[in-house]
């Protein structure tokens, strides 16, 4: 981060991917009236977006799907493996559940519709910015039916989940019913506060335990460990009423 607002907090840079002129110009204007943000750059393809990585060093980036030489998904992973420190945020106009998947596999942070309001964008960027993952939580509910249902033509019927708990395959390093429960919320898209919230904890305890989930499920980030959540088996808790 670099430079600061009016209260010193240095400011997020941030990069904009995204070949059309004018919807680059539209995200640049609702970025800008944010004083905790910064437009540093702005890239058209991947290459571009690749390069621009390396000389700007952004904290993070706003990257489109379908850009011209190699889609936002490869452009993520690449990015990823050259600067592991850099947020990839996902803007794309397509609503689809495997997409979503894609993206979290190459490391990306959030995924966001061009559809949704200027203020869920911004609350997107923040998000990441302070190390949550940022997802669309009905692409993630429609992309855990999905997968039971893949599950259940298999034959693969998870046995059912009492009201207060969900249900994963077996770990090498068992969750606590606590981590399991939180790991559940995490899967829906939900960030620390929404689940810090919801099950009446601190924010602290809520990051505690996050901290003791990842090395059991052998991922390195929260966005990981939603996708290893998803590809579990994982299902949301069942609410009575």
């Amino acid at each position: 981060m670099t430079h600061g607002d009016s209260s010193g907090t240095p400011k997020a840079r941030l990069l904009i991917v995204e070949d059309h002129f004018f919807m680059r110009e539209g995200i640049k204007a609702i970025l800008e009236r944010d004083p905790a943000l910064e437009v540093a750059g702005e890239a058209q393809d991947a290459g571009e977006a690749i390069s621009r990585s390396r000389e700007l060093r952004p904290d993070l980036i706003l990257m489109d799907v379908s850009i011209p030489k190699m889609d936002g998904i490869e452009a993520t992973r690449e990015i990823k493996a050259l600067f592991p420190k850099t947020s990839v945020l996902i803007l794309t106009a397509h609503s689809d559940p495997q997409l979503l998947m894609d993206a979290v596999k190459a490391g990306a942070a959030g995924y966001i519709l061009k559809g949704d309001s200027q203020n869920r964008m911004l609350d997107a960027i923040k998000a990441v910015l302070e190390g949550e993952t940022y997802l669309d939580q009905k692409l993630v509910m429609t992309l855990l039916r999905r997968l039971g249902e893949q599950a259940d033509s298999r034959g693969i019927r998870p046995s059912p989940a009492p009201a207060t708990s969900v249900t994963v395959a077996p770990l090498p390093k068992p969750l606590t019913p606590r981590e399991t429960e939180i790991l559940g919320h995490l899967a829906l898209g939900k960030t620390n506060r929404q689940i810090a919230n919801e099950l009446h904890l601190s924010l602290s305890t809520v990051k505690r335990h996050l901290e003791h989930i990842l090395p059991k499920l052998g991922v390195s980030d929260r966005t990981q460990a939603a996708v290893k959540a998803v590809e579990l088996g994982l299902r949301p808790p069942e609410r009575s009423g």
